[in-house]
């Protein structure tokens, strides 16, 4: 059983929802990631999401699209993310680290030695954002080998028969894009989030997370009441951009964050 399933029996056996916040490695120094990563478990983080500098982040807003050219312009490759995991393990062996960027570096790299790199670092999973899984095939067969789960993005414009076509593809959770368009772009609607829930679940008894739009507790709230998981993005990437020139301000302000949307999702405990 991977870090993930295990990350979500625990929280489904105590009625509780995951809070999956994202950063970008490297952003705004390397030197700040590592540290952030632990702080955020400590203010509730159930999973982080790991973002590979890219770039051209076709997916991401302007927020994390800067973000990656932070990390880019102090020269944050692949190697140096797994660097960042393979340190964070030191310390925490249990909560699960999901990376999330695009296919080119990872053609670059190999998916053989891609996979086998991540293993042995301790990544958990891996959002291709750019990999439709009628694509995918190769790549999942060798992230298999290494007990990792590949992760697939479901929008909201989804067809039914493309959403069981994704859940069989996927392991760990299935992400629902809950807003058209890129991270950070748009307002969330909770009631089309529950439709769509109800669509997922048709399909798979895998956990579903949502992102994109959540940007407080009570969008995280909204969105909680519904889902296993709220993934967190923009919000807290935006901390980085506002101290960048000041990069240990960098963590005490997404926990901040991080601590007020945990308290609200822990009050949908029933």
């Amino acid at each position: 059983m991977s870090r993930i399933e295990i990350k979500f029996k625990s929280l489904r056996e105590t009625g509780r929802k995951a809070l999956i916040p994202y950063v970008t490695a490297g952003d705004p120094v390397a030197a700040v990631t590592v540290p952030l990563m632990h702080d955020m478990v400590k203010a509730g983080a159930d999973i982080i999401e790991l973002g590979v500098p890219f770039s051209d982040p076709m997916a991401d807003g302007p927020v994390i699209q800067k973000a990656s050219e932070r990390a880019l312009v102090h020269g944050i490759s692949l190697h140096d993310v797994f660097a960042m995991v393979k340190e964070f393990r030191e310390k925490d062996n249990e909560t699960p680290v999901v990376l999330m960027g695009y296919l080119n570096p990872i053609e670059v790299m190999g998916y053989a030695s891609f996979a086998k790199q991540a293993g042995t670092a301790g990544v958990d999973g891996v959002l291709t954002v750019d990999l439709p899984p009628e694509e995918g095939s190769e790549f999942v067969a060798e992230l298999a080998k290494y007990e990792l789960d590949p992760i697939f993005l479901i929008a909201p414009t989804t067809t039914d028969a493309r959403i069981k076509k994704l859940c069989s593809a996927a392991s760990g959770f299935v992400y629902y894009v809950s807003v058209k368009g890129v991270t950070g772009a748009a307002t969330l609607d909770a009631g089309a989030v529950a439709d769509k829930m109800t669509a997922i679940r048709k399909h798979t008894d895998m956990p579903v997370g949502v992102g994109f739009g959540i940007k407080d507790a009570e969008s995280a709230a909204n969105v909680g009441a519904v889902a296993d998981a709220v993934v967190v993005g923009s919000v807290l990437v935006n901390q980085a951009d506002l101290n960048q020139d000041n990069p240990e301000a960098v963590s005490p302000a997404i926990c901040t964050i991080l601590t007020d949307i945990r308290q609200a999702l822990d009050k949908l405990v029933k």
